[in-house]
């Protein structure tokens, strides 16, 4: 195949997922696959090992996809991890966080909610403090990246916190996992969770659950949904050999594997977490050079994704901008924080160097409301900026 010949997008996504891919990645799901062909389950199995090995060197632990989006993966993960008289503690500052709870309550888990909010970081002492003061938790869970902000949790010393306190650990890497490097043994997590179309590259349509086999082989019976037992799909990949006990998503699951395939010539999570990490310096000083401020001071930031602030110009319209930015080849995202106005800029996925500057120039051309009075008034219909 030619990829050549395969048309470019019109534009660069630069949110945290769906994100933009290669035109490899694009071309592997030309081809149709039969769920119970050994070829194919073959694959799967492949995938499920080169995640286990990316989760951790350490030995004993194990893989589980899931179809669906991430949030399907972490309702698996949370009402499979539960049992019937497990109560969960939520780490909360952000959007996602205050998913999980949301997720806990729909599951009628008993939940205990300890919210940092939107633009702190989580205090390890205070995790423990409220670990002693309830000993019914059994299960902790916290958001790695909180794409709510861009904000990077220290689940590092949250999970050490944890462990000592003997509960387990859940941890969303939802956003991080292939970007950040991480083990999840450092992690002390039990369970850690992730999408297809997320730093690995992919595109949507399944997620996967990373855990310690000890801890998966302990959850039968637990789970709140057919579909979404982890345990008894981890039991049927398991015992079947990449088998799904319900319609696989075959063509995102090819696409996957040669997004794997690519993060490994790449030069692996060490290589790729360094473009990311140069991808968002070049980004804030570019934006801080034409007037942007950031929500996050830098010590709290991910290389994921950036909060900006909203200029304070009676003119600035988010919509109008965003459209502006579209024309000239750049999907940015809205913000999500409460209590502050703010847009967001992903720079994960097939997103280099020159991208950024091409991004930077876009959003010099599009700052409309800092034009003269005088200046020449855009046709409205396309909004010239």
């Amino acid at each position: 195949m030619d990829l050549d010949a395969l048309p470019d997008n019109p534009y660069l996504l630069l949110t945290p997922g769906p994100l933009s891919t290669s035109k490899a990645v694009k071309a592997a799901m030309l081809r149709d696959w039969c769920t119970w062909d050994d070829d194919y389950n073959a694959v799967v199995e492949s995938i499920r090992a080169q995640l286990v090995d990316l989760a951790s060197a350490q030995p004993g632990y194990s893989c589980v996809l899931m179809q669906g989006s991430g949030t399907f993966c972490v309702e698996s993960a949370i009402g499979t991890a539960l049992p019937r008289d497990g109560k969960l503690l939520v780490l909360a500052n952000g959007a996602y966080g205050q998913r999980i709870a949301e997720i806990a309550g729909y599951l009628q888990i008993p939940l205990a909610l300890l919210d940092a909010g939107e633009c702190a970081r989580h205090d390890p002492a205070a995790v423990a403090a409220a670990l002693r003061a309830d000993p019914a938790i059994s299960h902790v869970a916290a958001v790695h990246c909180e794409t709510t902000t861009g904000m990077l949790n220290p689940v590092e010393a949250i999970g050490a916190v944890v462990a000592d306190c003997g509960r387990g650990f859940i941890v969303d890497a939802m956003s991080s996992f292939g970007g950040i490097e991480l083990d999840m043994a450092a992690l002390r997590a039990d369970f850690l969770i992730s999408s297809a179309n997320k730093c690995i590259q992919g595109v949507p349509g399944f997620g996967f659950i990373l855990a310690r086999q000890s801890a998966l082989e302990s959850c039968a019976g637990n789970a709140r949904s057919l579909s979404l037992d982890a345990y008894a799909q981890w039991r049927g990949m398991q015992d079947g050999g990449g088998k799904w006990r319900f319609t696989s998503p075959t063509h995102v699951v090819r696409a996957f594997a040669r997004a794997l395939e690519e993060l490994r010539e790449e030069g692996g999570v060490a290589a790729r977490a360094a473009r990311y990490r140069d991808n968002q310096r070049r980004l804030v000083a570019g934006m801080r050079a034409l007037g942007f401020e950031t929500l996050l001071a830098d010590e709290l930031q991910s290389p994921i994704i950036t909060s900006f602030c909203s200029p304070e110009h009676a003119d600035y319209d988010f919509k109008r901008f965003y459209s502006a930015l579209k024309r000239r080849g750049f999907v940015i995202y809205p913000g999500k924080v409460s209590a502050a106005d703010t847009f967001r800029i992903g720079n994960i996925g097939e997103v280099y160097a020159a991208d950024i500057q091409g991004l930077l120039q876009a959003v010099a051309q599009s700052m409309y409301w800092l034009r003269p009075a005088n200046a020449p008034v855009a046709n409205t219909h396309t909004e010239e900026s």
